[in-house]
């Protein structure tokens, strides 16, 4: 080869080195420049993978890893903002620690979280700093704690990522358990969503949510009298102040109501709660958290139970990005059932109170297969409009029987016609009801209030019997 040709390449190649050093070098704080703009800005999304490209090139740049773990938390990645964090938490960069505690509360490492947020907290009281909102976040990260101790057993069948705009329209609630809508000339919440309104099976009955003069949101009962309905009733028992209370949905019995609050002093977010109307005191005995997994330290809400179907739903936006939520379906337990904490590894417990892999609650395949095969139903039902019909009564999915001819099987035809006595009677009950609360609106006697408080649990009865000789009598047609 040329020697002065060889010594022209080199020199190219060198001068070549020297314009890399000068624009490259340049372009990179400008790149640098900007993502520390963006994150500035809160725009986490867009920053996130500018970071990452540095990081990749600096793994050990302190300021690096503390910009990208900040950002994979604020974007939902919480996984991934751990050991970024970690490293800037070790090099002491400021307050790593503080995003360090919510990635591991996020990742349901609650243990962590505490010694973290403990750790900060002392830090900061040395500082002389207000330490009043990481002492409540502390809080609830401990409430998660000793909540992963008692992690429901429960089966979900399914879970589906909807924009939360139109949530409800997955909630495929049978006629029996009533109707969710929403209220449409009502703000959003903090969880993006419109309250809701739920109106019992018989329609005399609604809950819902409205702002007080404070603005935030409460829940109200009504009740219909004749053909109009009762001034809205604030639910005091529970209604408390600077806290929002809502999503409301209440069972057959017409006791038990579920309902979702923001409250401090619970695991996050918006939690589900569950009380009980004592007839007793007319008024709401103290609510109990539901616990894992269907609360988390995420927004947690519109908890239902469809007891015709025996199906569940509730709503979570764990994991989702700012504009959808998770509609979880689940299998309702007669009786709570929780994991063996002792037993049960913690890699395992934190996924089935994180619901980040359904089937890891699929202990039971059957009830699973027949859980998808009610959901089938629930999702494909449509009342079918039936001409010259004695009754129309729903057996399945594909068969809607008019007539008593229709039954193949006689045991189920001589428990039909039970139902139909059973429900001439409950017609009559609710006749004499409507008739009572008409009275009574009329000339309120409280001597009469408790005839008309009985005769709406005696309905509340028949009605629940009326579902369950309906179930007898489809196991029986269908065996």
């Amino acid at each position: 080869m040329n020697i002065r040709y060889l010594g022209k390449m080199t020199r190219n190649k060198i001068l070549f080195s020297l314009l890399s050093l000068l624009f490259i070098v340049p372009l990179q704080a400008q790149t640098i420049d900007e993502a520390r703009a963006l994150y500035a800005h809160n725009k986490y999304e867009e920053a996130k993978p500018m970071f990452e490209k540095f990081l990749k090139s600096y793994p050990n740049n302190p300021n690096y890893n503390f910009w990208y773990g900040v950002s994979a938390l604020k974007t939902g990645e919480s996984d991934k903002a751990i050991k970024p964090l970690e490293l800037a938490n070790k090099r002491r960069v400021p307050d790593a620690a503080y995003y360090l505690g919510q990635a591991y509360l996020a990742n349901y490492q609650f243990d962590e979280a505490v010694d973290v947020l403990e750790s900060y907290i002392k830090t900061q009281q040395r500082r002389k700093k207000d330490t009043s909102d990481l002492e409540d976040l502390l809080q609830q990260t401990k409430l998660n704690q000793r909540m992963l101790k008692g992690v429901e057993q429960v089966i979900v069948i399914d879970s589906i990522v909807v924009d939360k705009a139109d949530f409800l329209q997955t909630y495929k609630l049978s006629e029996e358990s009533g109707s969710l809508t929403y209220i449409t000339n009502q703000e959003v919440d903090s969880t993006g969503q419109k309250p809701i309104l739920y109106q019992t099976e018989r329609g005399n009955k609604r809950y819902l949510s409205q702002k007080n003069a404070s603005g935030f949101y409460q829940l109200f009962a009504q009740t219909k009298l004749g053909e109009e309905w009762t001034e809205e009733k604030a639910l005091s028992d529970l209604n408390k102040d600077s806290i929002n209370i809502s999503y409301p949905f209440v069972l057959n019995d017409g006791i038990t109501l579920f309902y979702a609050s923001d409250s401090q002093d619970l695991m996050g977010g918006y939690d589900i709660l569950v009380t009980r109307y004592n007839t007793n005191t007319d008024g709401y005995l103290v609510p109990e958290n539901v616990g894992m997994p269907f609360n988390s330290f995420y927004n947690d809400y519109m908890y239902v139970i469809d007891e015709f179907n025996n199906l569940g739903w509730f709503a979570s936006d764990r994991f989702q990005p700012k504009d959808k939520v998770c509609i979880y379906i689940f299998i309702p337990n007669k009786v709570k059932r929780t994991y063996d904490f002792e037993t049960t590894p913690i890699e395992e417990l934190r996924n089935l109170a994180a619901l980040k892999d359904i089937k890891l609650t699929w202990k039971d395949k059957k009830a699973v297969e027949d859980g998808l095969q009610r959901l089938k139903f629930a999702i494909n039902y449509q009342p079918k409009q039936t001409n010259n019909a004695d009754f129309n009564f729903i057996v399945n999915d594909q068969f809607v029987y008019t007539s008593l001819r229709d039954f193949k099987s006689n045991k189920a035809r001589e428990e039909f016609i039970k139902y139909q006595v059973m429900e001439k009677d409950l017609t009559s009950q609710k006749d004499k009801l409507k008739n009572l609360r008409i009275q009574f609106e009329k000339n309120p006697d409280k001597q009469k209030a408790p005839a008309i408080l009985d005769l709406e649990k005696r309905v509340s009865i028949m009605h629940h019997e009326m579902q369950q000789q309906a179930k007898l009598i489809r196991s029986l047609e269908l065996q």
